[in-house]
């Protein structure tokens, strides 16, 4: 088996993860700039991963616009977010991303990162901020957005290696 991994990373997470499952695969491993000048056809394995933004997984339309030129090779998607692995709304968040029928052709997987302010972009930034000040001004919040608030005021590191299994054993059946 021949696999590539392909990530798009604003802060080095989901990179790190990449790396990782890379590594432990003994796959390639590119940055989507470098991927998108190469041709897929020698992977038996296709594998990209992005960070998740407001929902969404950042550069995920590459992806999805070439899943039918791929469609006789194994497609996985990873989600790099900064969300701890437990939090509910990240499965439906998931879903979103992907129609049923595209549900039927990937496999797709969430690995909490973290944030990193001091690498992230100014409209991300910015983005945060104003989340952070809506959460803030909520009247009725829950312990959960006031657990929100403290998580996200500042940077945090809760990646861990760990996450990557699922998405080995993954690779490895037929």
């Amino acid at each position: 088996m021949k696999a590539i991994v392909i990530y798009n990373s604003q802060t080095g997470f989901t990179k790190r993860y990449a790396q990782w499952i890379a590594e432990a695969s003994k796959a390639d491993c590119l940055e989507l700039s470098e991927a998108k000048k190469k041709n897929m056809a020698a992977y038996d394995t296709i594998i990209f991963g992005g960070w998740a933004c407001a929902g969404g997984i950042s550069k995920l339309g590459w992806f999805k616009n070439n899943m039918d030129k791929w469609a006789d090779k194994k497609l996985i998607v990873f989600c790099v977010g900064g969300s701890p692995i437990d939090n509910p709304e990240i499965i439906p968040a998931l879903h979103r991303n992907f129609t049923e029928s595209e549900w039927k052709k990937i496999n797709v997987f969430y690995c909490p990162g973290g944030f990193c302010y001091e690498k992230m972009s100014a409209p991300s930034k910015l983005m945060m901020k104003m989340f952070i000040k809506a959460l803030k001004a909520k009247k009725d919040k829950t312990e959960a957005d006031e657990e929100m608030i403290k998580m996200i005021s500042s940077s945090y590191d809760i990646s861990d290696k760990k996450y990557i299994e699922p998405v080995l054993k993954c690779m490895k059946e037929s």
